[in-house]
């Protein structure tokens, strides 16, 4: 009786290291890493390296004297303890927090809006009309938006009261820049005039890539143009709204600085006017503190940060999220 012969098990090629496979799908990829690595190299340069001027928020650092940032004497919280221990720290907070709600609530919502209705515009002259007149302001310096606020609202030959006396709302012109009581209305306006028709690009490639089947059978189940908005283009470009959504919930902290700083040049406007950014430009960078400014600007970070990593968790909870 002949011996049992042994087979030996079919012998598996050997599988590639992690570094191997990773290096093989890099070189089969090079073509898009060659767009992506410019981008990351800027913000590594720009953003990443610098951001050892940080430590600067816990030193007297003076620009004039100490040549390499290790020779300040390092102060600790002194700085933080200045800001919030500052006399008008609550109404810049006050300001900060006002403003940027009011531009969330009404800048958000502007440029998604103006996409839903340039979407059922079929009249295309008349559409890209609306569009470019509603881009072009975006491309339009804080200097040019304000001399032309400036002209509208002049209490000379400003064509809003002149508008107001002809139809008799006034008897006399109103200094609509020097009264605290118009000054958000008139920055908000302003905001959302400028960039409500930039904004809503991105609104407009998401909807027109709503599948045109569903509104066909919507039409012929009877469901009216505001029905179909409501339950087929809302939802379906919901993700892009969310992701935006957390975007703008991040910058809650910047109400603004060029927009204020240009429509605020009044000193009587500085207790409605005044946030962090006016505030870092006039104390810190003004007066050179540098410290304070950077302080100021880590504590407005941390802040930032926080905002935007609850609004991602509360995104991912509703189906969409940054990470």
């Amino acid at each position: 009786m002949s011996e049992a012969t042994t087979i030996e098990p079919f012998a598996e090629p050997p599988s590639r290291t992690p570094r191997k496979s990773a290096l093989r799908r890099l070189w089969k990829q090079m073509d898009v890493q060659l767009m992506v690595w410019p981008g990351i190299l800027l913000v590594f340069v720009f953003s990443y390296i610098p951001m050892y001027g940080i430590l600067t928020a816990f030193m007297d650092y003076n620009i004039f004297t100490a040549h390499r940032i290790f020779e300040n004497p390092w102060v600790g919280l002194k700085h933080f303890e200045s800001f919030f221990n500052a006399p008008n720290f609550e109404m810049i907070m006050r300001n900060t927090i006002i403003i940027s709600l009011l531009k969330f609530a009404i800048g958000f919502p502007a440029p998604i809006i103006l996409a839903l209705m340039l979407n059922e515009v079929r009249h295309m002259f008349f559409k890209r009309f609306v569009q470019t007149v509603t881009y072009l302001p975006h491309f339009m310096s804080w200097v040019i938006v304000g001399g032309l606020v400036m002209s509208l609202l002049s209490t000379d030959n400003g064509s809003v009261n002149i508008a107001l006396k002809g139809i008799g709302a006034i008897d006399e012109s109103i200094n609509f820049l020097s009264m605290k009581e118009y000054f958000w209305s008139i920055l908000i306006t302003t905001n959302v005039w400028k960039e409500i028709g930039f904004s809503s690009i991105v609104y407009l490639a998401a909807i027109a890539g709503v599948d045109p089947n569903m509104y066909e059978a919507a039409d012929i189940d009877g469901a009216s143009k505001f029905k179909q908005i409501y339950l087929i283009t809302i939802p379906t470009i919901m993700p892009v709204i969310l992701i935006f959504m957390i975007l703008a919930v991040g910058n809650l902290l910047n109400a603004g600085f060029e927009d204020i700083l240009i429509l605020a040049e009044n000193p009587l406007l500085r207790p409605v006017s005044d946030v962090i950014d006016v505030y870092v430009y006039r104390i810190g960078l003004q007066n050179q503190k540098y410290s304070f400014a950077v302080a100021i600007g880590l504590f407005k970070a941390v802040i930032s940060v926080g905002l935007l990593t609850m609004a991602n968790y509360l995104a991912r909870r509703a189906g969409s999220s940054l990470w």
